[in-house]
Order: C-alpha cells, then sequence, then structure tokens
C-alpha cells in the first residue's frame, strides 16, 4: 500500500493554503466543470486537493472564454468579447491579483491562485487563447458540409492546441515521479490529449455537422471515399463505417503511444489520468463497435459505468500502486 500524501512533491500547495472565499470560488469553477464536461469530472474527482480544484479552476477559466464565442453576436462582436478576455488573462499572467485588474469573480479569483500556486507555464496558457482564436475564426467561416481542415497535420495543430496543451498543464498541476525527463512527459501529455479530442471529434460528428463544422480530415474523407453530408446521412454505410474507424484507428494509436506516461506521474494523482484516460478509451470502444450510433446521437459512458472505472482507479492505486 503506498502513502501518497507522504510523497507529495515538496512546495505542492495544501488545502491549508485555502482560505474559505477562496474554497467557495473553487467550489463554483467545479460546478461548471461538472456541468459542462462530466468525462473530465468523474476523472479528476480521484485528483488530491487542492490539485484538484486547481485543474476545476483551469477548466473554468476556458469554458469562461469558450463561451464568449458561443454567446449571440457579429463575428466582430465575439472577437470583440474574446481579445477583452485574452487581455484580462494577460494581466494575471503578469502577476496582478484580480481584483487589482478588476476581474472580481469566483472563476477569475480561483484561476489567478492556480497559477501563482502552481508552476504552470504561461506560454501553454496563451496556447488555449490560441484555441480559442482558432474556434472564433471556424465560427466565423464555417461553411455547412466543408472539412475545416485539409490534413491530419491541420487538425494534430488545433488539437494540440485545446487539448494537447490541457495535458501540459495538468502535468505542471499534477507532479511527476522523480528523475523523470519533463519535456518526454509532455511530449506524451500532448499526445494523450490528442486521443482524447479525436475521441470527443468522433463522439459529436453528428452535432458538430448541424453546427456547420466538420472536424474530420478532408484526407481522411478522401482516403474512405465518403463526403461530410453522406457521412452524416450515413448514407454509404460500408464507407461511413471505414471512415469512423480510420479516425478510431488513430486515436487508438495515440492512446497506445502515450501509455508510458501513466508511470510518469505523482502516484497522488496517476490515478486520476487512469480513470481519465479508462473513460475515454472507453467511449472509443463503444464508438468502434457501432460506427453508425455516432451519426444518430452523442455516444455516452453511463455514471454507473464512471463510476466503476473511478472505483478500480482507487483500488488499483491502494493495492497495485501504479
Amino acid at each position: 500500500m503506498t502513502d501518497h500524501a507522504a510523497q507529495r512533491p515538496v512546495g505542492v500547495p495544501t488545502t491549508a493554503d485555502l482560505t474559505p472565499a477562496l474554497a467557495a470560488d473553487f467550489e463554483a469553477c467545479r460546478g461548471l466543470v461538472r456541468a459542462h464536461a462530466r468525462n473530465f469530472y468523474y476523472g479528476l474527482r480521484l485528483t488530491p486537493e487542492p490539485r484538484r480544484s486547481a485543474v476545476y479552476a483551469v477548466y473554468a477559466w476556458m469554458r469562461t472564454g469558450d463561451d464568449h464565442i458561443d454567446l449571440a453576436g457579429s463575428p466582430e462582436e465575439k472577437q470583440a468579447r474574446l481579445d477583452q478576455f485574452a487581455r484580462r488573462s494577460e494581466r494575471l499572467f503578469a502577476g496582478l491579483t484580480p481584483d487589482e485588474a478588476g476581474m472580481a469573480d469566483p472563476v477569475w479569483r480561483a484561476f489567478a491562485w492556480t497559477i501563482g500556486a502552481f508552476p504552470i507555464d504561461r506560454a501553454d496558457l496563451r496556447g488555449l487563447l490560441a484555441g480559442l482564436e482558432d474556434d472564433a475564426a471556424q465560427d466565423a467561416g464555417a461553411r455547412p458540409g466543408v472539412p475545416v481542415y485539409a490534413t491530419r497535420a491541420d487538425l494534430e495543430r488545433y488539437c494540440y492546441r485545446v487539448a494537447g496543451v490541457v495535458g501540459l498543464i495538468c502535468i505542471d498541476i499534477w507532479g511527476l515521479r522523480p528523475g523523470i525527463e519533463r519535456e518526454e512527459a509532455r511530449r506524451l501529455a500532448a499526445l494523450r490529449g490528442l486521443a482524447f479530442q479525436l475521441t470527443n471529434i468522433l463522439r459529436d460528428l453528428a452535432e458538430d455537422f448541424d453546427r456547420g463544422r466538420v472536424y474530420v480530415p478532408a484526407e481522411d474523407l478522401r482516403a474512405a471515399g465518403v463526403d461530410p453530408e453522406a457521412l452524416r446521412r450515413w448514407s454509404d454505410p460500408d464507407r461511413c463505417d471505414a471512415l469512423v474507424r480510420r479516425v478510431g484507428t488513430w486515436a487508438r494509436r495515440s492512446y497506445m503511444d502515450s501509455a508510458p506516461l501513466d508511470r510518469m506521474i505523482d502516484p497522488a494523482c496517476a490515478p486520476t489520468l487512469w480513470a481519465m484516460t479508462r473513460i475515454y478509451s472507453r467511449l472509443l470502444e463503444k464508438i468502434e463497435a457501432h460506427p453508425r450510433r455516432v451519426a444518430m446521437q452523442r455516444v455516452r459512458v453511463r455514471a454507473i459505468h464512471k463510476a466503476g472505472i473511478a472505483v478500480a482507479a482507487a483500488l488499483k492505486a491502494r493495492v497495485y500502486s501504479f
């Protein structure tokens, strides 16, 4: 049995560092994660505090930025809101407190504490801002039925900004085992983020198409001999099936190639990564078993199964360690 508390890396904040007011701010962030990112939420529940709340805060900050794009308005109005969000973020990156920066809001306060308490690379945070810029540009220039990206390399760049960088920030909060090469861990974390995002792209295929976005690269559609509209209607089952399996294989390979990351994470947080990966991998398994479902509805992993994965991760940590 492993005493994770004793293995907490030197310098990592503890719950004693949280004031009651800050704890309330983090609770608001937790509610946002639970409402908007259920898979992420279930996996993160295994993370010890306050590292769990720190990841919640980063997600809530990202969600706030994303909301500026999703709200109604012209492309110019959305871009103006996003520009303001980026300027406010830069004030915190520069070391101002939320009060000094004029942002007395629970999400901003929790986020400011997080980036001050953990060694999060500001370049990674700016990478997330770049991902929001990508989303805004897609929203402004979306053409129904037309792939957003021509090649896999194009899509990978987008996935890095919206998911890979999240992995980099997570390992800065979770911490690494002694002796682990940080750059290799970062490479694998970005690859795991790609696996998660490709899974999400398949899961959300119908919903995204109906919003005017097609994330599957044009080169993959050509290779499978299917166009986005036919995929949405599932009018050519064999070719549609081949397309989903093609992207699924890409995602599955990304899970496998990033497998060494699991044993690089601080043992106290390794169950979190294992559980999150198992939830997303299980989602991919469901898609691969019945590819047509992506054209009919959003494929989900049931809450009871997520809970079972969480229990398995906790037992694995106590009995076998990671």
